[in-house]
């Protein structure tokens, strides 16, 4: 699908980026691109990618395509041909997504042998790959659900639906305490007893975003700091930037926003393209 047959395209709802366009290709193909993580700098795009939606999940292990992709940005300001992650051992299958890179280190989650459902795990990036994954030391009670990390890696913030919150998926934000993470925390300000997840936080920490259901599709939204109280941030009220199935949103240092949209007909999505709003 392209913009001129997209029947339900992005809709920008703020004067603080332009329209938002597909990367196109090598990025962008008649698969799915899903999950999109940039880099601070810019330069470095992941993304979870499938060739194929109709196919189901147990499935899609076994094409030894599914999974994560890497693709650089050039010196033209084009992304070069997309490349698969592999993390996994040699041999053994795994279905890898929601990726988030800090630094060295990869958090993604995984379906993957010998372990029963989805679990995190971290990778390494050593000798010009990743490598080395192991468990992630979440506490499985805190049912940590896709998740973002402040860049001085003290706070953690993902979505849950474990007890305690407003309703649905809330966004739940737990500190790092001498190696270990703490009791989450519900982010109040911008739960609702709908769905509120997949957050992005800004380097600086002052721009928490998320995703929201809004008239009937994801949407994406902005929450800014603005203090704080006993040690804990406080948020604005949530303000729309995208919506009509945009979703996932990552940022670079220069404000660029980085989403994936999914195409649907009938009621079926049929294919999913990173998309990208250029900061004004």
């Amino acid at each position: 699908m392209t913009p001129q047959t997209d029947i339900y395209p992005p809709i920008l709802n703020s004067s603080e980026w332009s329209e938002p366009v597909p990367l196109g290709p090598p990025v962008d193909s008649a698969g799915a691109e899903d999950s999109p993580f940039v880099t601070p700098d810019g330069n470095t795009l992941y993304f979870f990618f499938t060739p194929d939606v109709r196919v189901p999940v147990e499935k899609q292990i076994l094409d030894n395509v599914t999974g994560i992709c890497v693709s650089y940005k050039q010196a033209d300001g084009s992304w070069s041909e997309p490349t698969r992650v592999v993390l996994q051992d040699p041999g053994k299958l795994s279905g890898d997504g929601c990726e988030f890179v800090q630094g060295n280190t990869m958090w993604f989650c995984s379906v993957r042998e010998g372990y029963t459902g989805v679990h995190w795990f971290t990778a390494q990036f050593t000798k010009g790959k990743w490598q080395d994954w192991k468990n992630a030391d979440f506490n499985p009670d805190y049912q940590v659900g896709e998740l973002h990390i402040t860049a001085d890696g003290k706070e953690l913030y993902f979505h849950s639906s474990r007890p305690g919150g407003k309703g649905g998926l809330d966004i739940w934000v737990s500190e790092n305490v001498n190696g270990v993470w703490q009791e989450p925390k519900d982010v109040e300000a911008v739960n609702t007893a709908g769905d509120e997840g997949w957050p992005f936080i800004s380097t600086d920490r002052n721009e928490l975003w998320f995703l929201r259901t809004y008239q009937g599709s994801p949407a994406i939204f902005r929450s800014r700091r603005i203090g704080q109280t006993n040690g804990v941030d406080d948020w604005s009220a949530p303000e729309l930037i995208i919506s009509q199935f945009a979703g996932e949103p990552s940022l670079d240092n220069a404000g660029n926003l980085y989403f994936v949209h999914h195409f649907y007909n009938n009621s079926k999505m049929i294919e999913a393209d990173i998309y990208v709003a250029h900061k004004k």
